[in-house]
């Protein structure tokens, strides 16, 4: 086998910075692109040439400035998030120039990332770069390991066009599930929902009350839900939900995509919740370091069998990035937002 080629490293690089806290809708004055030298890797350290970034909901709630469970960005500084590269040097030897790998540090051409922080991808076949940074693992995690979806369920899963969404109705049929209902924000989304990404029938925002609309797409109640959105969603959920239901919670879409991007909290009725025995848990990849790579496999295998799809976003140059966020807030896509660097 011929010795991987890995093209020069130059002197400086792009890095896109939060301008300033974000508390309205997003403009091009929230972010700047400053050109930087390339850094220097420490001992333990490998640096990574970033070939593609994924963009997420949850960083439009990073740059505000209110109270997290995780770390917000930084005015001046360089945001991040999780980004595919390809090693181009690795002094602590732990990984292989031309290695592609995967690690948390996007929004920049190059990174100097802990070895501890980076995931080699060389047991990970998947047809593209892009393809690992689906957000499948949490769709797959929170159907099986948190909702325990049954064959025969009826499963609704709100947000159903986004990076989580337009996997996961795919993955409850994939489950067992005997009706799939998901939600989203127009009638042409929700026309791809049924046609392409496993759904039976849709919830549009929008279109009337969402618990009468779910009531129709769903008349028997539902047994699972599957929630990136919350709000007014989640409440009509549990109003529609069947003894022993379980819900999965995994985003807040629809503050962290409203316009001050913080998130909102929201009245359930306790006692639908004990009548009907309806289990509420929240799911994050975090506690689950392992599912990662037990979804690349399941992925992998699902593209080539051709049984599931990968609808994504791809828009190409760091200087789209923040263009990328933003069409992201405002709902223009379908699947997962990525950019290519």
């Amino acid at each position: 086998m011929s010795p991987t080629v890995v093209p020069g490293i130059p002197s400086l690089h792009r890095e896109v910075r939060l301008a300033a806290r974000a508390e309205g809708e997003l403009t091009a004055h929230h972010f700047m692109i400053a050109e930087v030298p390339v850094p220097e890797p420490e001992p333990g350290q490998v640096l990574v040439r970033n070939r593609v970034m994924a963009v997420t909901a949850a960083m439009r709630t990073q740059m505000t400035g209110i109270r997290l469970p995780m770390a917000s960005f930084v005015p001046g500084q360089a945001l991040w998030g999780s980004a595919v590269g390809e090693v181009v040097a690795a002094p602590g030897g732990g990984f292989t120039p031309g290695e592609l790998v995967q690690h948390p540090y996007g929004w920049r051409e190059f990174a100097a990332v802990e070895e501890s922080r980076v995931r080699s991808l060389a047991e990970d076949p998947l047809p593209t770069p892009a393809a690992h940074l689906s957000q499948g693992a949490t769709a797959w995690g929170a159907l099986r390991l948190a909702a325990e979806v049954r064959p025969g369920d009826t499963v609704f899963i709100s947000g159903a066009a986004g990076g989580v969404g337009s996997l996961a109705g795919q993955l409850a049929r994939r489950l067992g599930a005997g009706r799939v209902v998901g939600s989203t924000g127009s009638e042409r989304k929700a026309a791809l929902l049924r046609a392409e990404l496993g759904y039976d029938d849709t919830v549009v925002r929008g279109a009337g009350p969402i618990e009468r609309q779910l009531r129709r797409a769903a008349p028997d109640g539902i047994d699972v839900l599957l929630d990136t959105v919350g709000g007014e969603q989640l409440t009509a959920a549990l109003a529609v939900a069947r003894a022993d239901a379980r819900f999965a919670l995994v985003g807040a879409l629809s503050s962290q995509l409203g316009g001050s991007g913080a998130i909102a909290p929201v009245e359930l009725d306790p006692g639908l919740i004990i009548m009907r025995r309806v289990a509420l848990r929240g799911f994050g990849l975090h506690a689950h370091p392992d599912l990662p790579q037990e979804w690349a496999k399941e992925f992998g295998q699902g593209l080539r069998e051709g049984s599931l799809v990968f609808p994504h976003a791809l828009l190409k140059g760091i200087q789209q990035a923040p263009r990328a966020l933003s069409e992201l807030t405002q709902g223009r896509h379908i699947g997962a937002v990525l950019v290519e660097l």
